[in-house]
């Protein structure tokens, strides 16, 4: 027998497949949910749907953006000589909030992570290697999460892209081993940009 009533119990379900939500947390979210009033159900609704709707991927650099190329590609303020590799959209916004670097992102979307089926192809590295030999780059911080998928990445660009006269330099592990970026403080996030260490030969 159902435990909840289906509407509820469709919602509890669809909840629990965000990453980081349990069915605790779920079930908590969902009878917050269920207290509110119409208007708040209906603003959240409206919410995902311009989210689903108006954002798509910047061109240049796959990050998240509402105008195709986004603000970081198009800030003329913004340095050219350097660029920063991320693993997703959201790690901009913990580097960013350092407010210690200036230059230019490139999204992977992803790392490797070959139990999960995600290999060097998954990585896409042609639009990053595009942009490399279109650029004036002469520095990229590959700002990979601290996990072992994440310096198995930063290992791969390396290798990959070592026929540019480019230098690589990866964090400093001021950030928590096995942690994710985007939970670091915005002082632990400034230490690591500044004290990036040279992955070059």
């Amino acid at each position: 027998m159902n435990e909840y009533a289906p509407p509820l119990g469709r919602l509890i379900e669809e909840l629990k497949r965000i990453p980081g939500i349990g069915s605790k947390s779920a079930q908590r979210m969902a009878f917050h949910l269920l207290a509110g009033n119409q208007d708040d159900a209906e603003r959240l609704a409206d919410a995902i749907r311009d989210l689903k709707k108006n954002l798509l991927s910047c061109s240049i650099c796959n990050n998240i953006t509402q105008a195709d190329p986004c603000s970081y590609c198009t800030d003329p303020n913004r340095g050219d000589e350097c660029l920063c590799v991320v693993e997703e959209p959201f790690h901009i916004a913990a580097i960013e909030k350092s407010g210690v670097f200036h230059g230019r992102y490139y999204v992977l979307l992803g790392a490797l992570a070959p139990l999960k089926g995600i290999g060097p192809e998954s990585l896409r590295l042609e639009k990053l290697e595009q942009r490399l030999k279109n650029g004036r780059f002469k520095e990229i911080i590959i700002a990979t999460n601290p996990t072992s998928e994440g310096e198995a990445t930063a290992h791969f660009l390396v290798r990959a892209l070592q026929g540019y006269n480019i230098k690589f330099t990866r964090l400093a592990m001021g950030l928590p081993v096995g942690s994710d970026i985007d939970f670091a403080d915005q002082v632990t996030v400034r230490k690591a940009l500044e004290g990036r260490t040279d992955l070059s030969d």
